[in-house]
C-alpha cells in the first residue's frame, strides 16, 4: 500500500489544483486583483503551515545556514511571485478548462529541464524511452487541440448566449495572450519543481522547507503587489467569492497540496509529479460544466482522451525502467542495470 501512496497523493494533488482553477477564475471575473489575490493567499499558507511547523518540526536537527537562506528565497521567486503572477493573469484572459490544457504542457518543460540537469533521462532505442516521448507527445498535441480548436459544443445549462455560436479557433488578442502568459509560467514552474529536487537534498526537512518559501513568497508577492495594484480599494475582501478563493488557495493548495508535492517530489522525482496534470483538465472541465455551465466542445474531449493516453504512456515507461536492463536515475547520474549472465 505504501508503494501507491504517492500515486493517490498525486492524483489528490490534481483535485485540489481544479478548486483553484474554478474558484479563482469566478474571483477574477468579479473584480479581484490578481496581485493581490496571491498574496492573501499566502498570507493564509503561511498562518497554517508556521503553525505546523512549531507543532511538528520546532527541534529540527538541520541547521538552516544563510546560504540556504538565500537559495530558498531566490527559489520562491520563480516558483512564487513570478510563476503565479503569469499564470493567474494568463487566466483572467482566459477560461478554467483553458488553463487547466495549459498546465498539461508542464511535463513537456519538466522532463526537458530535468535532463538538461541530468535528473531524468530516456533512451530512444528502448522500449520504455520510445513510450515516455510518445506519451509527452500525446500530452503536448492535446494541449495544443484543446487551446487552439472548439469544435460542436454541449452544455447542461441551456443559455441564450450558448446558441448559434458556429465552431472557431481562437483569435481574440487577449485569449492569446493568456496562453503564453500560462506557457511562460508553465516553465517557471517546471523549473522550479527540478530545482527544489536539489534543495532538498540540502535541507530535507519537508515541512519547514515549504514553510520558509511560503514566508519567502508571502514577501515577495507583497512587493509586487504594491508595484502593479495602486488602488486602495482593490485590497479590501468582502465575504464574497474572492475570500473563499483566498482561502480555499492558501490553505487547501498552497499550505496542504503545497507540502505533499513537496513530499511527492521527494519519493519520485519531477517529471512523475508533473505527468499527473492531465487529470487537472479531466476534473475541471466536469467541475466547471455542472457547476459554472461552461459548455464542452469535442476539441476539449478530444484533447482529454490523448492527454489520458499520454499519461499512462509515460507512467508505463517509468515503471519500465526500474525493470533489469533498463535505464535508471542514481544521484543525477545514468547507470545501467544489466542481467548477470551465468
Amino acid at each position: 500500500m505504501s508503494e501507491k501512496k504517492p500515486y493517490f497523493v498525486a492524483v489528490f494533488i490534481q483535485l485540489t489544483y481544479t478548486g483553484y482553477f474554478v474558484t479563482s477564475k469566478a474571483a477574477f471575473d468579479k473584480g479581484l486583483s490578481t496581485f493581490v489575490f496571491i498574496f492573501y493567499r499566502h498570507i493564509a499558507a503561511s498562518l497554517l503551515l508556521a503553525s505546523l511547523a512549531a507543532i511538528f518540526q520546532r527541534k529540527s536537527s538541520t541547521p538552516l545556514t544563510f546560504t540556504i537562506s538565500l537559495k530558498l528565497f531566490l527559489h520562491a521567486i520563480i516558483g512564487i511571485p513570478l510563476s503565479l503572477n503569469l499564470y493567474n493573469t494568463g487566466l483572467k484572459y482566459t477560461s478554467a478548462s483553458v488553463a487547466a490544457a495549459i498546465t498539461n504542457c508542464n511535463p513537456v518543460f519538466t522532463l526537458f529541464i530535468a535532463v538538461l540537469f541530468r535528473r531524468e533521462i530516456f533512451m530512444t532505442k528502448r522500449v520504455a524511452g520510445i513510450s515516455k516521448v510518445l506519451g509527452i507527445t500525446l500530452c503536448l498535441i492535446g494541449v495544443l487541440i484543446v487551446a487552439l480548436y472548439k469544435g460542436p459544443h454541449w452544455s447542461l445549462h441551456r443559455h441564450p448566449r450558448h446558441r448559434n455560436q458556429e465552431p472557431v479557433l481562437l483569435p481574440d488578442k487577449r485569449w492569446i495572450e493568456g496562453t503564453l502568459l500560462m506557457i511562460t509560467s508553465g516553465m517557471a514552474t517546471s523549473l522550479w519543481l527540478v530545482l527544489q529536487g536539489f534543495l532538498l537534498k540540502e535541507y530535507p526537512p519537508k515541512l519547514l522547507f515549504t514553510t520558509l518559501e511560503c514566508l519567502f513568497g508571502t514577501l515577495q508577492s507583497l512587493f509586487v503587489a504594491l508595484v502593479f495594484e495602486r488602488d486602495s480599494s482593490k485590497w479590501k475582501l468582502h465575504l464574497d467569492m474572492g475570500l473563499l478563493a483566498i482561502l480555499y488557495c492558501g490553505l487547501v493548495v498552497t499550505g496542504v497540496a503545497f507540502y505533499l508535492q513537496t513530499w511527492c517530489l521527494e519519493k519520485k522525482g519531477p517529471v512523475f509529479l508533473s505527468i499527473f496534470t492531465p487529470l487537472s483538465l479531466v476534473f475541471t472541465l466536469i467541475v466547471s460544466t455542472i457547476l459554472a455551465g461552461e459548455m464542452v466542445h469535442l476539441g476539449s474531449i478530444l484533447g482529454a482522451v490523448l492527454m489520458a493516453g499520454g499519461l499512462y504512456g509515460v507512467l508505463w515507461g517509468k515503471s519500465m525502467e526500474s525493470l533489469p536492463g533498463e535505464v535508471t536515475i542514481e544521484d543525477g547520474k545514468s547507470c545501467m542495470q544489466e542481467k548477470e549472465v551465468t
